[in-house]
C-alpha cells in the first residue's frame, strides 16, 4: 500500500501537477516529506516482519524521487555561470558579496532580488567586482565577462518584476541569456483557506512561462535560462521551461538533491542551455542569503 501511494503521489505531481489544485500542492511539496511518509510504514513492517521487501522499496522510491541518489559524472568546461538570488544584500555587504562572487571566476553571474536594501550596496558592490559590464532591469542583473551585444527588459505578467534579456558573445558567436525571477504560487495561502490567491498566483505565473517560451522561440541559437524560478524540478512549468530552453544542467551535471532553497529542502532556482553542454554543477553552500548560488559549467557544442 505505501509504494502504490509514493507512485501514485509522484506519478499526481508529475503529471496533472499544476491544472488542479489537489496535484500542485503534491507537486510543490517538500520531496523529503514523501521520504519521511515512508518510515512509518518500514517501522511496522520491521516489527511485523512483515512486508519489508516492499516498504523498503517504497523508501529507496521516496529517496531517489528527493534527488538523494542523483550522481552524474563531471568535469572542467569552458563556460561559468551563476544564478543567485541575492536578497537585496540584507544577509551580507558589498565587499563579502563581491568577493565571493568574484573568487568563482564565472563568466556570467545572474542575480535576483538585486535592487539592494541599502541605497550605496550597488555602488560599493560593483565598484568591488571590476571586469564585468552590467545589464539591469527591475530587481534582476546581469553581469559578464563576454562581449555585451545589447539587452532588453519585458514586464511579467502577474507582479512588477521584469525579465532580463541580453546577448553575449561566446567564441564568436551570439549567446542569448535571460534572467528571470518568477512568482510563487502561494500554496501556504492553503492553510488560511485562501484558494482564490493559489489560484491567481498559479495563473500568473503560468502567463510568465508563456512569455519565456515566447522569448526563447525568437531567440535561435545558443540560449541559457537561468534565475530564481520558483517552481521545482517537476511539473508542467517545469516541463514547458526545459522544452522551451533545454535541459536543466543539475539533471545531467550535477550530484545530490541541488537544493537551492535550503530552509525548505527544495530546488528551485534552475540553470537550462540550448546548444550548450552541461559538465558540473554546485550548489555552493553559502550563508549570503535564504538562496544559495548555483553555479554551473559548460562546453561548446553545436547549435542547432
Amino acid at each position: 500500500m505505501t509504494l502504490l501511494l509514493v507512485c501514485l503521489t509522484w506519478a499526481l505531481g508529475e503529471w496533472p501537477a499544476e491544472r488542479t489544485l489537489p496535484t500542485l500542492l503534491l507537486a510543490y511539496a517538500p520531496p523529503l516529506l514523501w521520504v519521511l511518509a515512508t518510515l512509518p510504514a518500514l517501522a511496522w513492517a520491521l516489527w511485523r516482519r512483515r512486508g519489508r521487501r516492499v516498504a523498503l522499496a517504497a523508501l529507496l522510491l521516496a529517496v531517489w524521487g528527493a534527488g538523494l541518489l542523483h550522481w552524474t559524472p563531471q568535469q572542467k568546461g569552458t563556460l561559468r555561470v551563476v544564478t543567485f538570488n541575492v536578497l537585496g544584500g540584507a544577509r551580507t555587504t558589498p565587499d563579502e558579496l563581491a568577493g565571493r562572487l568574484q573568487s568563482l571566476k564565472a563568466d556570467v553571474l545572474l542575480l535576483q532580488e538585486s535592487r539592494f536594501v541599502q541605497p550605496d550596496f550597488r555602488a560599493a558592490f560593483l565598484r568591488a567586482l571590476p571586469g564585468y559590464a552590467v545589464a539591469e532591469a527591475g530587481e534582476v542583473m546581469t553581469l559578464t565577462r563576454l562581449p555585451l551585444l545589447g539587452s532588453r527588459s519585458e514586464a511579467l505578467p502577474g507582479n512588477r518584476r521584469e525579465l532580463l534579456v541580453t546577448r553575449l558573445e561566446w567564441r564568436g558567436e551570439p549567446l542569448t541569456v535571460v534572467n528571470a525571477h518568477l512568482g510563487t504560487v502561494q500554496v501556504s495561502s492553503v492553510l488560511t483557506g485562501d484558494l482564490a490567491r493559489v489560484r491567481r498566483t498559479r495563473d500568473a505565473r503560468a502567463g510568465q512561462v508563456q512569455l519565456l517560451r515566447a522569448v526563447a522561440a525568437g531567440a535561435p541559437g545558443r540560449s541559457l535560462l537561468g534565475g530564481d524560478l520558483n517552481t521545482p524540478p517537476r511539473g508542467q512549468v517545469y516541463r514547458d521551461l526545459r522544452a522551451a530552453f533545454g535541459p536543466d544542467a543539475h539533471d545531467l551535471a550535477g550530484r545530490g538533491p541541488g537544493w537551492t532553497f535550503p530552509s525548505l529542502r527544495l530546488r528551485i532556482d534552475h540553470l537550462m542551455g540550448r546548444g550548450l553542454m552541461p559538465t558540473r554543477t554546485q550548489v555552493l553552500p553559502w550563508a549570503l542569503s535564504d538562496h544559495r548560488p548555483l553555479l554551473a559549467e559548460y562546453r561548446w557544442t553545436p547549435a542547432d
